[in-house]
C-alpha cells in the first residue's frame, strides 16, 4: 500500500544502456532515492549513501502477461532498513516496444515528486542517448 507504481511505455529503439546510465543520473541528483532507513535500538533513522549502483532490471513477457507482471511487482514490498527505497524494471515485450516500471516507496516520494523524477529521467535520457552527462544545475534542496 505504500509502493508507487509508475510505468512508461517506450516505443521505437530503445538504448537500454543510455536509459540505466540515465536512471543513475537521477538516484545520484535525489538523495532520498539513495537512503536507506536502518533499526538502530527501536528507532529508525536516515542512513544517506553516497553512491549507488542503479541497476534496471530487465525481462522479456508477452504483451498479455504484461500487466500481472508488474502487479506483482508493484505488490512486492521494500525493506527499507537494508534496501533502497525503488525498484525498477525494464519489460521488454519486442524489441521495438518496451514497458519501464518504476516503482517507489512513499518514504521517497509522492506523486508530485514522480512527476520530477520522470521529468529528470528524460532529461538524462536524451543526454545519455546524445553521449554526454545531463546538463543540470544542483537541486537547491533535497527532499
Amino acid at each position: 500500500t505504500n509502493n508507487i507504481p509508475l510505468a512508461i511505455r517506450l516505443t521505437g529503439v530503445l538504448d537500454s544502456a543510455a536509459l540505466e546510465a540515465a536512471w543513475g543520473d537521477v538516484v545520484g541528483r535525489h538523495e532520498t532515492l539513495r537512503t536507506r532507513y536502518p533499526d538502530d535500538g527501536g528507532s529508525a533513522h536516515q542512513e544517506i549513501l553516497a553512491a549507488v549502483p542503479a541497476r534496471i532490471d530487465t525481462a522479456a513477457v508477452r504483451d498479455e502477461a504484461l500487466d500481472a507482471a508488474m502487479a506483482a511487482e508493484a505488490a512486492r514490498g521494500f525493506r527499507l532498513e537494508t534496501e533502497l527505497p525503488w525498484r525498477a524494471t525494464l519489460y521488454e515485450i519486442s524489441p521495438a516496444e518496451h514497458v519501464l516500471l518504476i516503482i517507489v516507496h512513499h518514504i521517497a516520494a509522492d506523486g508530485w515528486s514522480m512527476g520530477v523524477l520522470m521529468r529528470d529521467l528524460s532529461a538524462a535520457y536524451t543526454a545519455r542517448a546524445e553521449g554526454r552527462t545531463p546538463d543540470w544545475a544542483p537541486l537547491p534542496v533535497q527532499y
